[in-house]
């Protein structure tokens, strides 16, 4: 038995020592070769392959620009890759280590940018999905970073369009703070639904939203035997939108995909 098991192990040893030596392609190139690769391949589309080379790249030449700009368009890369958690990952560590770096404010917006891309499935939901149960998260991580690129960098290039993600955001997640508030008001959770609307018109006092808000309040505190509180709100929607067609029964127009109210 004990022979066995030696023969086996040598056997073994020899057939190891004829297995071809893996060569690693990259042996020998100096730091401007891999990061030309690794940009290359970037732009090519083979995410997997620029992420190696930038790896790479930054682990044999830790120092200089190139692994700085190696350490930020990984972020990119992992981005494409649809590997957003590992995008973000590198855009912190980015900001982290060269908080005063001439190109931070990309990595500001490529962090909103992962995070707004990533929520796609809260900005388009659609009528038959549970509303409640949805998290806006995402499009908040997305609002806050590019808030901070914004506030920040005034002027920087990616500044315009941030603001522009700033306001669709905005209204998306009033949008979705309406629909929730509309789903407690269909299931007759009529607190909980003055509750969530009132909480929309707090924190997005500007939103188109605020007219299903308002609306929600005067007919959920109908339903409460709350008269007063019922009139006050009408009076607030006909004063702010006095062509909603809440007023005129029927539920507005429009691309949203609204519940039937009542």
């Amino acid at each position: 038995m004990r022979l066995s098991l030696a023969l086996i192990l040598a056997l073994w040893l020899v057939g190891c020592s004829l297995l071809p030596e893996v060569q690693d392609e990259t042996r020998g190139w100096s730091a401007q070769k891999l990061y030309s690769e690794a940009k290359a391949a970037l732009g090519e589309g083979d995410y997997e392959k620029a992420i190696k080379y930038y790896e790479t790249l930054e682990a044999r030449y830790p120092y200089g620009r190139y692994a700085q700009q190696a350490q930020l368009e990984i972020a990119y890369a992992y981005y494409k890759d649809r590997e957003p958690a590992s995008a973000l990952a590198a855009c912190d560590r980015f900001i982290k280590l060269h908080p005063n770096h001439p190109h931070v404010d990309y990595a500001y917006y490529l962090k909103g940018l992962i995070n707004f891309n990533d929520d796609l499935g809260f900005l388009g939901y659609v009528v038959k999905q549970d509303l409640s149960d949805r998290d806006p998260q995402a499009a908040r991580d997305s609002f806050d970073a590019f808030k901070e690129l914004v506030t920040r960098f005034p002027d920087s290039k990616y500044t315009p369009d941030a603001l522009a993600r700033m306001h669709y955001l905005v209204d998306a997640m009033a949008r979705h703070e309406a629909a929730v508030a509309h789903y407690y008001y269909r299931r007759g959770a009529y607190v909980a639904a003055v509750n969530r609307a009132k909480e929309l018109i707090r924190q997005y006092p500007q939103a188109p939203a605020n007219e299903d808000a308002l609306a929600i309040l005067w007919r959920a505190y109908e339903k409460m035997k709350l008269p007063d509180l019922a009139a006050d709100s009408r009076r607030v929607l006909e004063r702010n939108f006095p062509d909603s067609a809440y007023l005129k029964g029927r539920q507005p127009g429009g691309v949203r995909p609204w519940y039937q109210f009542w």
